[in-house]
């Protein structure tokens, strides 16, 4: 996004932020502030200095004034040194700073002024940049580009995270629905018609009973099912080791696939690390299941140096070359990592398999054997 924090205006010494709606009117802003919507166009570059040159020149200057009025003036100095020559060099010792310090300020005035600017910057209020900070060089220059730069890709990243997060939500919630529907619901009908039945014909036979019973039984175990899928309540009465195991004995027991298990039970972890860890695992399996056409997967939990790492790797044909980057699983997965300062990565050859493998930040670790 074009910026313009070059507009020539006089130094100024107020670090003063102000949201400046003239900017939207084509009115240029004061120095120091940040605006949302609208940028106003680039003005020409700025032909000043750098910073540690435009310092470099005015500390030069201090001290060539300084070695100048040495030398015209007839000032001598004796050891031991008299009162007087010494207040006279104390005097020309402060006189010096204060002029590097009045000189430095000066040049320094762009970043001070950049800095207030980025103290404004708001997370919350999506478009705010950095639009003028009064004259500067080619480095507050290069660093204000990029600063605002840097907010567009977080914003970017920002909303792509949101709607790869509602997309799967609204995912999520159409699968429960077409279960609860086409599952549940139809079982339960079943059942309230089989209760009609028995009521208008006056029939009560206990195997009657039992049929009934039984569907009913069935839309429990499904209701269960579902619940475990949000919530896995082996996690929270088990632990994770033993949950990991259970989600893997379920899952094979669905399909052709074989999975191996190589387990090192952790160091007490905080709930949410344990729910990324399973929910990661139960992703990579679903997704093992479901398209790689694999007939082994490895699951294996353990602690590498700081990390704990869990790496699902499987035999299956890979991921397609042309697999689009966010999709919700995959991206669902990353997001889970990143709340939890891990990292995700998944690496796939065609023909070779895939692997996914977590990491997470750990201290203190000490794993042995599950």
């Amino acid at each position: 996004m074009p910026i313009d924090p070059h507009r020539p205006t006089e130094d100024s010494w107020s670090d003063a932020i102000v949201d400046d709606p003239a900017v939207t009117k084509g009115i240029d802003p004061r120095p120091g502030a940040v605006v949302s919507g609208p940028v106003p166009p680039r003005s020409a570059p700025d032909k000043r200095l750098p910073l540690l040159w435009r310092a470099f020149s005015a500390s030069a200057l201090i001290m060539v004034v300084a070695a100048v009025a040495l030398a015209v003036t007839p000032v001598t100095i004796h050891a031991p040194i008299a009162l007087g020559q010494l207040a006279i060099v104390v005097g020309g010792l402060v006189l010096m700073l204060l002029a590097n310090l009045w000189v430095l300020r000066r040049v320094l005035a762009p970043v001070r002024r950049l800095t207030a600017s980025i103290g404004k910057i708001d997370p919350d209020k999506p478009g705010e940049r950095i639009v003028d900070i009064g004259p500067y060089g080619p480095d507050v220059g290069a660093f204000t580009d990029a600063f605002n730069e840097m907010l567009d890709r977080l914003e970017h990243e920002r909303r792509e995270s949101v709607r790869v997060a509602l997309a799967a939500q609204e995912g999520e919630r159409r699968r429960l629905a077409a279960e609860l529907h086409d599952e549940i619901g139809q079982t339960l009908t079943a059942a309230a018609i089989q209760i009609e039945h028995a009521a208008d014909t006056g029939h009560d036979s206990p195997d009657d009973l039992r049929r009934i019973a039984d569907t009913v039984r069935g839309s429990l175990d499904e209701v269960r099912r579902i619940a475990r899928e949000l919530r896995p309540e082996a996690l929270d009465d088990l632990g994770l080791v033993n949950a990991l195991i259970s989600l893997c004995s379920r899952l094979a027991s669905q399909g052709d696939l074989r999975i191996e298990r190589r387990l090192e039970r952790p160091p007490d972890l905080a709930p949410e690390l344990e729910l990324v860890i399973y929910r990661v695992a139960q992703e990579s399996l679903t997704n093992v299941i479901r398209h790689s056409g694999a007939s082994l997967a490895t699951v294996a939990l353990g602690v590498e140096g700081q990390n704990l790492t869990l790496s699902v790797v499987d035999d299956g044909h890979g991921l397609p070359a042309d697999l689009p980057v966010h999709t919700a699983g995959i991206s669902g997965m990353r997001e889970r990592a990143r709340l939890v300062h891990g990292t995700l990565e998944i690496t796939s050859r065609p023909g070779q398999g895939t692997t996914v493998r977590l990491e997470l930040p750990l201290e203190g670790a000490d794993a042995g054997p599950a």
